[in-house]
């Protein structure tokens, strides 16, 4: 069995046309506001990021829990971690940028602030960029030896490769368990540096894999609605749910727990963070947060059978897609812009990024056969059902 995507001239021309877009934007917002075009610079580079981190998680857990539902399905997750190598590029370009939204990198502010001081060893230029490229090192030279494996095993099939497969997604779940918890403390959580939650990780971390679960389950319907991947059925769609579902259960938690726990120990240097966004202009924010990001998928999806239903998933992703990026805003904004700007600079970067991914993903899945032929739990994904 083996189905090929072929990339239609209309894809690449709408692809290039959003980049196009987004050029356009950056080159416009570093005119008339620098400041602003940066912290679209931060979000939108960590936005994707974190798609691709997220699907080379949830594609380690498939190999991990030996999962054959899923296993017709594995070019997907492969394909969205094709984005690192960019990534780490634009992340590299922040450098540029650091002085417009990272307060530690003022050294007229470290001078005059003993927190600053005390934290300087770790939050400085130099070794945060050491760490940048670490993590990128670290994510790309796993997922391209991962993806390597993949395609032999396309090749010569049994269970050699899957268990070479299997024992690299071990060491890779805790790499990226362990580097990306740090990658968002340096990213976002940094961003105020007085500031600190020894949950903020962990809610970053499931929330990457709960909108990297959510555009997973959406490229394989669009897919299958252009007349591919003819072997997904309801009871996969339903497996997918089941992902979106329970992440957006423990995102929940985590939010909540986080803020319960700041909350009742009501000391200022924790609250303020808190305060600042939950009144004011950022106080909508707070609450749209968490109804994109856990109540729409949890009643929407709870049900069996809108969890098996295309219709259904389907805008509520599109729901998930707008609730990360709100939750994004919602940190990324208040800490840099100090004030609620939203316009044709936000639309227009991130229509460009998202006509880069996009054009990444589809590449990606058109260099190999979408279905992997010789995958040993292939029959078990074909004939899932419960």
């Amino acid at each position: 069995m083996e189905e090929r995507l072929v990339i239609s001239n209309k894809f690449k021309m709408v692809s290039y046309a959003f980049i196009a877009i987004g050029v356009i934007s950056f080159a416009v917002g570093f005119i008339f506001d620098a400041e602003r075009t940066w912290a679209n610079y931060l979000l939108n580079n960590y936005y994707f990021v974190s798609l691709a981190i997220g699907a080379a998680f949830f594609g380690a857990i498939q190999y991990i829990t030996q999962s054959g539902w899923s296993a017709g399905f594995k070019r997907i997750p492969e394909a969205m971690v094709a984005w690192l190598p960019f990534a780490a590029i634009f992340f590299v370009i922040l450098y540029f940028g650091m002085h417009s939204i990272f307060e530690w990198t003022h050294q007229e502010e470290v001078q005059h602030d003993h927190l600053l001081q005390f934290k300087s060893p770790y939050l400085n230029v130099p070794f945060f960029f050491a760490r940048v490229v670490a993590f990128f090192a670290a994510w790309i030279i796993m997922s391209k030896l991962l993806r390597k494996i993949s395609l032999k095993e396309d090749e010569v099939g049994g269970m050699e490769y899957f268990e070479k497969s299997e024992f690299y997604s071990k060491i890779f779940i805790f790499i990226i368990a362990f580097t990306f918890s740090l990658f968002s403390v340096d990213m976002l959580m940094s961003l105020e540096p007085h500031w600190f939650s020894t949950l903020f990780a962990g809610k970053s971390f499931i929330a990457a894999l709960l909108h990297a679960s959510s555009i997973i389950a959406l490229i394989v319907i669009v897919l299958s609605r252009m007349g591919k991947l003819q072997i997904l059925n309801r009871s996969h769609l339903h497996d997918f749910t089941r992902y979106i579902f329970m992440t957006s259960i423990v995102w929940g938690y985590f939010n909540f727990a986080e803020y319960m726990l700041i909350w009742y120990g009501n000391i200022p240097e924790e609250t303020t963070w808190f305060v600042h966004r939950s009144h004011g202009v950022y106080q909508v924010l707070f609450f749209v947060n968490i109804v994109l990001n856990w109540a729409v998928p949890f009643f929407i999806l709870m049900p069996r059978k809108s969890s098996r239903s295309k219709l259904i998933m389907f805008p509520v992703i599109l729901i998930l897609i707008i609730g990360q990026y709100t939750e994004l805003y919602y940190i990324i904004w208040p800490a840099t812009v100090h004030e609620a700007k939203f316009g044709l600079l936000e639309i227009g970067t991130f229509i460009g990024y998202l006509g880069f991914f996009s054009l990444v993903v589809a590449t990606t899945l058109a260099k190999a056969s979408l279905v992997p032929k010789n995958h040993p739990y292939l029959e078990e994904s074909i004939h899932h059902h419960f």
